[in-house]
């Protein structure tokens, strides 16, 4: 894979992938983003996650999603990305829109955490030179610094931007109470938030009910939903038990603990629902979140070309009737 020369399919653009405007802006995201957060680590294989990333291009994805700590290890993932740079998508580069973030633990000592103007501007620099890129088209604050004053990273995102390292910025996890301050500093800065990424799928449902979908929609600003299949949760993995290979019985970020029989039970009556509708449950979940236009993109972390091309079926039935997301509600909330 490595050594094979790669053209993109002449296809990628010709209708099967929805790309939606975020928020108030020029940019157009793919319905379904590409996430590095795992999969493309140095403990992965770089060959699967290589041809994974060219599948997706070629099924027109167009947005991959980084951060400086991706991997595992820290870092890696940004790495991985330079070497496909190199590889496959250098004459691409305009017609992708790449993204990364600073805000949790980078480094050891006081500037490798957090959202200080030092330890944004030094995290990007460090993040360009993995890539092996001159620019991010967007960079975010990956999280809400409760003790560093909100000006001093809304002012770093802005000066980012001036320095010509990112074109956009944007904001991830941070509480909805600050939103207001966010979105109006960097407004009147010239650089207005133009998205907000958080955690949104069927069963968690925070960034609906606490607001900060509706802020988004009310400055213009773009959400992109990142773990919408819940860890994996919300696929056809755990409908019979705990797969020996699978993240859950890694029990690391998807915990064992959460699959109960309620759950497994909960789980097969939406697989019920989704196969009635002639979908797999990973792509009514993401439908789901597609179907509402608060949502400019999902984030998949697809570890295979096959599960890229079963995820983008999503983009084909995004429509719900009233029963359907009754019955959904009743069994995801």
């Amino acid at each position: 894979m490595e050594g094979t020369p790669y053209k993109a399919a002449q296809t990628r653009y010709d209708g099967g992938m929805p790309y939606f405007r975020c928020g108030r802006s020029g940019v157009k995201l793919p319905a379904v983003s590409l996430g590095f957060w795992h999969n493309f680590g140095s403990v992965d294989d770089f060959d699967k996650a290589h041809a994974t990333a060219r599948c997706a291009f070629d099924n027109g994805i167009t947005c991959f999603d980084l951060a400086n700590n991706y991997g595992p290890e820290y870092g890696t993932a940004e790495e991985n990305l330079g070497r496909m740079m190199d590889l496959s998508f250098r004459p691409y580069r305009d017609e992708l829109f790449i993204t990364t973030k600073a805000g949790y633990d980078m480094w050891p000592g006081p500037y490798g955490d957090w959202g200080s103007r030092k330890y944004l501007m030094s995290s990007l620099d460090q993040s360009l030179k993995r890539m092996r890129l001159e620019y991010v088209d967007l960079f975010y604050s990956h999280r809400y610094d409760p003790e560093t004053p909100l000006q001093e990273t809304m002012q770093a995102l802005v000066d980012i931007v001036r320095q010509g390292k990112a074109l956009y910025v944007g904001i991830s996890n941070y509480p909805v109470e600050t939103l207001d301050f966010c979105f109006s500093y960097l407004r009147a800065h010239d650089v207005p938030c133009l998205i907000y990424q958080g955690r949104y799928n069927l069963m968690d449902r925070r960034v609906e009910e606490s607001g900060i979908l509706d802020k988004c929609l009310e400055a213009g600003v773009g959400f992109t939903a990142f773990s919408p299949l819940n860890q994996g949760l919300l696929s056809d993995r755990y409908l019979r038990g705990i797969p020996a290979d699978s993240r859950m019985a890694r029990n690391h970020f998807l915990k064992k603990e959460v699959l109960t029989m309620d759950m497994v039970s909960r789980l097969q009556r939406l697989n019920d629902i989704a196969t009635a509708r002639s979908q797999t449950l990973s792509e009514m979940a993401l439908a789901w979140l597609l179907k509402d236009s608060a949502v400019t993109s999902v984030l998949v972390g697809a570890s295979s070309p096959e599960q890229i091309l079963t995820d983008i079926k999503a983009v084909n039935n995004t429509g719900f009737t009233a029963d359907e997301l009754y019955e959904i509600d009743k069994l995801s909330r």
